[in-house]
């Protein structure tokens, strides 16, 4: 079976495309947990750099979160009538979108810091209850997104902060990489909607997380490697994941939106800079558990948090 020859950057429309995934997208031998399995999630976290848990949210938290999601989309959307996207085309950031980066001040977003599983895997991973929320973001893609996003990863050794201000692991002696770490960094995407072979599932490499070889590019990357993606999922799910791992947006040739908004956390060791995402009278109001997480990300009490779609976060 040979790959199916999208050329990215060409445009990869049409039937053949659907066909093709329809038949063969999805990681062989995906294990999709259950709430109550924590100890093996941190255990398939460790191994695989990302674990799946179903019925974390209720219906009606999914429907809410879902709803959440469609207003915001429909807010960024309306700053770009191409469809260019800010992560490719029809392809976009929740936290990107946001003029503070962040969709902590959503109160769709603020309620997945409550979700009982979320806090037992997390610490379960860290081995802390300790860890920090980082920010409150994800992604959505629209269909027409038919390009395959490169396969990348979200975090990396520390840079001049004239290059990013989104960096901090360095060892002067240059033994040590932040892949040599304990995991320093976790993603927890909610899933509102199924996640299917063709609405743009993410593509997860098994493994890859401590991986110090060089991520090939979309032209040098296995057909395996393109259709190792993280479906069939169901709403309400949970996809947890270290961000050091290998993974990248794939084609949604569905006729619906694919949104995966999530929650990323801090070890209890490690932070990079935050800006605020959140304003003190709403943090105020989230309950004592949520405070603690979120306690890094609140605008001073005397702050005006100027909240909103952008394109382009600064």
């Amino acid at each position: 079976m040979g790959l199916y020859q999208a050329n990215p950057g060409a445009g990869t429309e049409g039937a053949d495309l659907r066909t093709y995934l329809e038949a063969h997208n999805g990681m062989k031998g995906l294990e999709i947990l259950e709430p109550s399995d924590v100890q093996h999630a941190a255990q398939l976290f460790r191994r695989d750099g990302f674990v799946v848990i179903a019925n974390a949210l209720t219906s009606e938290q999914t429907d809410f979160l879902a709803k959440g999601c469609a207003e915001v989309i429909e807010g960024i959307l309306a700053l770009d009538e191409d469809r260019a996207g800010n992560r490719g085309s029809h392809r976009y950031s929740f936290g990107g979108s946001s003029l503070t980066r962040s969709q902590l001040h959503r109160p769709e977003w603020q309620m997945l810091l409550d979700v009982p599983v979320v806090d037992q895997v997390v610490s379960e991973i860290f081995g802390s209850q300790d860890y920090v929320l980082r920010a409150a973001s994800g992604d959505f893609c629209l269909p027409g997104a038919v390009e395959y996003q490169p396969l990348h990863s979200d975090i990396r050794d520390w840079r001049s902060s004239t290059s990013t201000p989104f960096s901090a692991f360095f060892d002067p002696e240059g033994e040590l990489t932040i892949r040599d770490l304990p995991c320093p960094y976790v993603c927890v995407n909610f899933l509102p909607q199924d996640v299917t072979r063709l609405n743009g599932p993410t593509r997860q490499i098994p493994g890859t997380q401590k991986s110090r070889v060089r991520i090939p590019s979309l032209a040098d990357e296995p057909e395996w490697m393109r259709l190792s993606t993280v479906c069939p999922a169901p709403a309400g799910a949970i996809m947890v994941r270290d961000v050091r791992a290998w993974h990248g947006g794939t084609p949604n040739v569905s006729d619906a939106i694919r949104s995966i908004p999530n929650l990323e956390f801090y070890a209890p060791w490690f932070r990079e800079p935050m800006v605020p995402g959140i304003d003190y009278a709403d943090y105020q109001k989230l309950s004592a558990r949520a405070q603690q997480m979120a306690r890094f990300c609140v605008a001073d009490s005397g702050q005006k948090l100027v909240t909103g779609p952008t394109l382009r976060a600064l």
